[in-house]
């Protein structure tokens, strides 16, 4: 059957679940709501958002190489246990997550952290953008935040296309670990270095 977008969105919401479980789920249950948040429960699925609220110290900081020594990251990736941290799916959640931020350069790790004064500067670039191309007053603010989600979509990592499989993003690959470990995980911080980025050459 056809699972509409505005259900997926729904039941996100409900229940935290990534987009491909909720999608799964809604299928399954004929596009049902409160059975599709029963099947995410019994898949232990439903519980990764309450579980992502509590606190995690513990974990990882882990490096990855890339271009032949040309790029390097460095990302802490944290959780509630030691044990966790120790685990094989943790470790290659840490390894898929350096190897994004290699990959795609993210300047913050989710909408929230970004500085309001450059959001405030992005819609009003947007925004004239929009004006000065002749789009009537009442579609400009539509068509800003279209652009907003654009925008987070580029530089926040949790809310960029998975590089290995675009049809997620990183923050529902989060989820899907934080439901399969029971465990809260987050991204603390990370830094990538660019071999010469920033050296002026003669």
């Amino acid at each position: 059957m056809e699972v509409h977008a505005a259900s997926v969105r729904e039941l996100r919401e409900k229940t935290g679940a990534g987009i491909m479980d909720c999608k799964k789920a809604l299928a399954e249950s004929g596009g049902d709501l409160e059975k599709a948040v029963d099947y995410l429960r019994r898949k232990g699925l439903a519980a990764a958002a309450k579980k992502m609220g509590r606190v995690a110290a513990e974990g990882l900081v882990g490096a990855y190489i890339h271009a032949g020594g040309k790029i390097g990251v460095l990302v802490e990736l944290n959780c509630e246990t030691d044990f966790v941290a120790r685990t094989a799916e943790f470790q290659a959640l840490l390894k898929d997550i350096a190897m994004q931020i290699a990959a795609t350069n993210p300047r913050y790790i989710r909408p929230q952290d970004v500085p309001p004064e450059e959001l405030e500067r992005e819609r009003e670039i947007y925004r004239r953008q929009a004006a000065d191309s002749g789009k009537p007053e009442k579609v400009i603010d539509k068509i800003v935040e279209g652009k907003m989600e654009r925008f987070y979509s580029e530089f926040c990592l949790l809310e960029q296309a998975f590089i290995k499989d675009p049809d997620r993003k990183v923050g529902d690959l989060m989820k899907d670990t934080v439901a399969k470990l029971q465990e809260n995980i987050q991204v603390r911080r990370f830094a990538r270095y660019h071999l010469g980025e920033g050296v002026e050459r003669g």
